[in-house]
Parts: C-alpha cells; structure tokens; sequence
C-alpha cells in the first residue's frame, strides 16, 4: 500500500496496541504501568533508528531486522505510537467503567 496516511502511520499506531495486548496477555501489571511501559519501549526503539542502531549492530544487510528494529527516525512515528496507547488507555478506562457499572448493578440488584 502506497498512500499518505495508513502505510506511514497505522503500522506505529498498530503495533503499541498489539504490544501492549501482548504485555496484558502474560502479565498482571496494570493497566498504566504496561502502557507506559510500552510507550517507553517504543520511544527508545525510535530513537535508537536516530542513531543508526541496526547499522551499528551491522544488521543492515537483514531485511527482517531492518523491518523488526527499523532504520529512520521520523517525529510523526513518536506522534502515531502515543495516538495508540491513548486509544488503549480509553478503551481500558471504558471497559473498566462498564464492569465496574455491571458489579454495581449485580450487587444492588
């Protein structure tokens, strides 16, 4: 796909959600220290393209590590990754909202 919205941006808005889903998957943190966790991961990931990181591993040759870690630094990436854990930080608070409201309604019922 080679357009100006989805191909740039929706793969780093995408994959925080997945990671954190991955995170919550094996883990019992909650639900802010996993998405800052994983923001945080993804910042470093980025700024380790600024400083050229896969040819400093010398991985540059690796098409799947050039995918995997990445090779340029853009401002709009940090932009789409904390776009996705704010969705994942509102679909936790509503999700949140609604058991709690189904607890209360079951306990009073």
């Amino acid at each position: 796909m080679h357009d100006a919205l989805i191909r740039p941006y929706g793969g780093d808005f995408l994959v925080v959600i997945l990671l954190y889903c991955l995170i919550k998957s094996f883990s019992n943190l909650r639900v802010w220290t996993a998405a800052i966790g994983v923001l945080l991961f993804s910042y470093l990931v980025e700024t380790l393209q600024f400083f050229h990181i896969v040819n400093l591993l010398g991985f540059e040759k690796s098409r799947i590590a050039c995918i995997i870690i990445g090779t340029s630094f853009t401002w709009s990436d940090l932009v789409a990754y904390t776009l996705g854990i704010l969705v994942v930080l509102a679909a936790e608070g509503m999700f949140n909202e609604r058991v709690n409201d189904a607890k209360n309604n079951t306990i009073y019922s």
